[in-house]
């Protein structure tokens, strides 16, 4: 198993070999540069809560977790006497050089080249392996921008590729995506319950705070130190305390979630028809004796996107030998121009078997 401090220790250590390579290319960089770049990127991902991506919006309401990571940063930075604002202006975007922030988010940055090969690996999933390594030494600086060098092409693509296949293989495994929406679906439940005055028993006054009092008021700065206490043992421990509740929902989803008995879920390419969803709905209010809008809980449909790369978010520019620079979806290569750019999604259908 690994964390998210080992990704960010591995990114860590990414940046650091990536702004090496750039400083052998000529490309000025200072301490302080350097210390901010390695701060940021260590410290990118510290607004995540319990789950992180699965339960955004839902456990912590009205507030994304990069600006939860900038609140934080903003506070260790008034206690360290501002020797965070470097680090700040590179993880916001506002530093002149702009190289140093591509490095921290971008569609090639060394966050994606860290998790995909320790994700890749601790999985098993060959295809995901990427040469990591091969584009470190690549890239270089143009009219300040970060770009790669024209004869990285071809590993700038698998690297492309092999984030698609990922997705596909891990990060939207059917297994993965059912664990997931009943999560989801478990804490929606709850918000729902707590709505109508049904207690439920909590694991940790933190999290009893964010279910039951946290309204979103633009200043969540004041929880911060509440939602810090947060993890993923606080939320574990507090769904095995429902398992036993007298709802039958939320017991339900509760215990196939904690002994992994997952609703089965399929896969389209084309949206699900309502008449079978609404026959499966009925079905499983029959079957629990409850409401088929209760039943909804165990039997929804949504859909599953994937953009390997997106032509409208930050570029990845290629520099050429003659010294053009041209973004990689305009490269003369159809794999790139006619796949890679193409949004491609699938329907699911989640429901108890």
């Amino acid at each position: 198993v690994h964390t998210r401090l080992h990704h960010s220790l591995g990114a860590y250590h990414l940046m650091g070999l990536a702004l090496s390579e750039l400083r052998g290319k000529g490309v000025e960089i200072t301490k302080n540069e350097e210390q901010g770049a390695k701060i940021a990127i260590l410290l990118h991902d510290i607004g995540h809560g319990p789950y992180s991506h699965a339960l955004e919006r839902k456990l912590i309401k009205g507030v994304h977790h990069e600006d939860i990571s900038i609140l934080i940063l903003q506070l260790l930075n008034e206690k360290l006497g501002g020797k965070l604002q470097t680090a700040i202006d590179i993880f916001t975007d506002v530093y002149p050089k702009r190289f140093l922030h591509q490095l921290v988010s971008g569609q090639l940055d060394v966050d994606r080249m860290d998790y995909l090969t320790r994700d890749s690996f601790f999985t098993g999933v060959i295809e995901g392996a990427i040469g990591y390594d091969r584009i470190l030494k690549m890239l270089t600086v143009h009219e300040g921008e970060l770009v790669v060098e024209e004869k990285a092409i071809f590993t700038v693509e698998k690297f492309l590729v092999s984030r698609r296949l990922m997705y596909w293989q891990v990060y939207l495994h059917k297994t993965v995506m059912a664990a997931e929406k009943m999560l989801v679906r478990i804490i929606e439940r709850a918000n729902e319950l707590l709505a109508s005055g049904i207690e439920l028993p909590m694991a940790s006054p933190n999290l009893s705070f964010f279910l039951k009092e946290h309204k979103p008021d633009g200043n969540f700065v004041r929880h911060l130190e509440k939602f810090a206490q947060l993890d993923d043992t606080d939320v574990m421990c507090t769904i095995k305390n429902w398992c036993g509740h007298f709802d039958p929902v939320i017991s339900r989803l509760s215990k196939g979630l904690v002994e992994r008995k997952l609703l089965k879920i399929k896969l389209s390419g084309e949206p699900f028809d309502a008449t079978l969803v609404e026959a499966l709905r009925k079905d499983v209010a029959n079957k629990l004796g409850i409401s088929e809008t209760e039943a909804a809980y165990f039997v929804f449909t949504g859909e599953a996107v994937n953009t390997t790369y997106n032509p409208y978010d930050e570029h990845i520019r290629i520099l050429f030998k003659d010294g053009s620079v041209s973004d990689i979806s305009g490269v003369d290569n159809a794999l790139i121009q006619e796949k890679i750019s193409a949004p491609f999604k699938k329907y699911y259908l989640c429901y108890l078997k």
